[in-house]
């Protein structure tokens, strides 16, 4: 009965853990850029008492075995990165990445993140920054004084119109081996990990980069219904858990109650 409780608890463990990833995506139904996780389990250890294919003499073998499992763990909770609805806004900053890629942001420290919210601003003295003031780094130019139009093409060309004429120049995306490796910093912002690899620059639109959206935004990919679909399972998940605790504890009782 003891092992029924701890693995009982250990289901219930994970599933709080399920609740707090499927609370933190619902949380962030509104944030741009924002890109749901799911959690992913795996069994724990077991304990074999037979062990299938065990000799039994005569050359006679056992078709299964016994084992008893000890619960479950989270093992993982990983990012899913499809597209979220874009959302058409008409300002001039406002920039959706329409496929695959990241706008790269430099730091106060001098390291690069990256970002997918492309509700971008400018700064007092002209560098396209994100919401949080932070600049872009990827080939944004500071906007001159007097620039009168900005215009942002699908394929990353920029051009800044002013009284005395046009500034044109490129800008690139970043795209990893692995997005589920980089590390969530908040802020609509990640790091590069060893496990992401490193970022591999390339032109919006070209060898299966997206191209920019000039007036949209990306909003969250995240999907109420079905969200609240799993917050149901998880609820049920820790529910009947709980059960097996209730059981478990229910036999012991009954075992510390018996009398000759």
């Amino acid at each position: 009965m003891l092992r029924a409780l701890y693995s009982a608890a250990a289901g219930m463990e994970g599933q709080q853990l399920n609740l707090d990833v499927i609370s933190n995506n619902l949380a962030n139904v509104n944030t741009t850029g924002f890109k749901k996780s799911k959690i992913e389990f795996e069994d724990l250890l077991y304990q074999t008492t037979k062990a299938p294919g065990a000799e039994q003499g005569a050359g006679n073998q056992l078709p299964t075995g016994i084992q008893i499992g000890h619960g479950s763990k989270v093992v993982a909770t990983s990012r899913i990165f499809t597209n979220g609805e874009l959302t058409q806004t008409g300002e001039q900053l406002d920039v959706a990445v329409n496929g695959d890629g990241f706008f790269e942001v430099q730091m106060p420290d001098g390291t690069t993140t990256f970002t997918r919210a492309g509700s971008l601003k400018t700064s007092s003295d002209g560098r396209i920054t994100t919401s949080d003031g932070l600049p872009l780094a990827g080939g944004f130019q500071a906007v001159p004084a007097g620039t009168t139009n900005i215009t942002i093409a699908p394929t990353g060309m920029v051009t800044y119109t002013t009284a005395n004429g046009a500034t044109n120049f490129q800008v690139q995306l970043a795209r990893f081996i692995n997005p589920n490796g980089l590390e969530s910093l908040g802020r609509n912002l990640y790091k590069e990990t060893p496990a992401s690899g490193a970022p591999q620059l390339g032109t919006p639109g070209q060898n299966g980069y997206g191209e920019l959206s000039q007036g949209s935004l990306e909003m969250s990919n995240v999907q109420i219904v079905e969200e609240m679909v799993n917050l149901i399972m998880a609820q049920r998940a820790y529910e009947v858990n709980s059960k097996a605790v209730q059981a478990a504890d229910e036999m012991l009782q009954q075992g510390n109650n018996l009398r000759r």
